[in-house]
């Protein structure tokens, strides 16, 4: 669950970086070579990684595009009886950490065609959503360390029960000889086996999971490839080995701990 919350926040970081660019809205009587030749200029500066020119009849069809559902806005476009945009140049950076620079090259940029800029910098919100991917992992974490505890006393238990019903046969084998190891090794062995059970129940039930979230993500990343089941099957043996050797770990330690306690003498 915490990768699944760590590839989730990382789709939406990228996402958002994806989407960053500032633009430089041009005065609406701009000459269009002149306007090619402020793109061209910007274009040549560090950081930048695209810059696309919109003319007004272009943010125009953008605009009525985008409130294609709001007739009030149309209707009032129409009794305007002109269009009221502006040309604009789009600017995209080569990456998003290099956003402030690459405002300051821009703001240094002086032209007669330029009518105002709109530099949003996108930073407070990669910054939110960092903090809150890092405050559920936290949580996650917290809740992990929690569940472990809970299953260390689990098998310590269930461990203490299992020596005291075969108390008989191991006060036998301590009789004839037997070694620690030998004693230990069939409760040791039993915390691997339901270990692997266990883990093979995670992936069974896991999976479903996974299968039911991922409409929701299609639906919310619009236009991104952002597949949690492929992830997990591309990384199957890693994220399941691993977490297949901690749940091993955790049996073996809580078995040996009470075997070692309860089988003295």
């Amino acid at each position: 669950m915490l990768l699944v919350v760590k590839v989730i926040g990382a789709a939406a970081v990228g996402a958002v970086k994806d989407k960053i660019d500032v633009s430089i809205y041009l005065k609406p009587d701009a000459d269009e070579k002149a306007s090619l030749a402020l793109k061209s200029e910007i274009s040549n500066l560090n950081g930048v990684k695209d810059v696309q020119y919109v003319s007004k009849d272009q943010a125009l069809e953008t605009f009525k595009s985008q409130y294609n559902d709001n007739p009030e806005v149309l209707q009032a476009l129409r009794e305007l009886g002109k269009n009221p945009l502006t040309p604009a140049l789009v600017i995209s950076p080569t990456n998003a950490d290099m956003l402030d620079g690459l405002i300051d090259e821009l703001n240094q940029i002086q032209s007669d065609i330029i009518d105002s800029r709109d530099f949003t910098n996108h930073k407070a919100l990669l910054d939110k959503i960092n903090s809150v991917t890092g405050k559920v992992t936290e949580a996650g974490l917290l809740l992990a360390i929690i569940f472990i505890f809970i299953t260390v006393m689990v098998v310590f238990n269930s461990a203490r029960v299992a020596i005291y019903t075969h108390n008989m046969e191991i006060s036998i084998m301590r009789l004839v000889g037997a070694s620690n190891a030998f004693i230990y090794m069939p409760f040791l062995f039993s915390g691997l086996l339901y270990a692997l059970i266990g883990e093979i129940f995670i992936i069974l039930l896991f999976y479903p999971f996974l299968s039911l979230l991922q409409p929701y993500l299609e639906a919310f990343f619009v236009g991104y490839n952002i597949n949690v089941v492929t992830y997990f099957n591309e990384h199957f043996l890693l994220i399941f080995g691993l977490q297949f050797a901690g749940i091993a770990l955790i049996n073996i330690v809580a078995d040996w701990w009470a075997v070692r306690r309860y089988t003295r003498g």
